[in-house]
């Protein structure tokens, strides 16, 4: 699906809602639930869970684990490339190109 989001995954975001108020980490990786309708990413660090898990060839004890759970995107904001602090994003077009940019600084986003 090709939904345009003002995250991607690689970016580095902040979360600006919830119990991670203000944690940063790097997206991992962007779900969506056809389904229910909504738009999630998994994000290094944040959301932390405890997963319980049965002995398997991987993980021949069993246990617990600690695992990102999904952050809803409308919590997350990416990162301004110049200042570091979180930013809205907009799209302006580049050589014919169309990118995200800061609208903190005007910068550039990068993924």
């Amino acid at each position: 699906m090709n939904k345009k989001l003002h995250i991607r995954k690689g970016d580095t975001v902040c979360v600006n809602a919830g119990e991670d108020k203000g944690k940063q980490g790097r997206v991992l990786e962007i779900v969506f639930d056809k389904k229910k309708g909504r738009t999630r990413a998994i994000v290094e660090g944040v959301n932390m869970v405890t997963k319980h898990t049965k002995p398997n060839n991987k993980n021949k004890t069993g246990g617990f684990v600690k695992k990102e759970a999904p952050v809803h995107v409308s919590n997350l904001n990416p990162l301004d490339p110049k200042s570091k602090k979180p930013t809205r994003v907009g799209r302006r077009l580049v050589d014919d190109k169309l990118v995200r940019y800061a609208k903190r600084s005007g910068e550039v986003i990068k993924a």
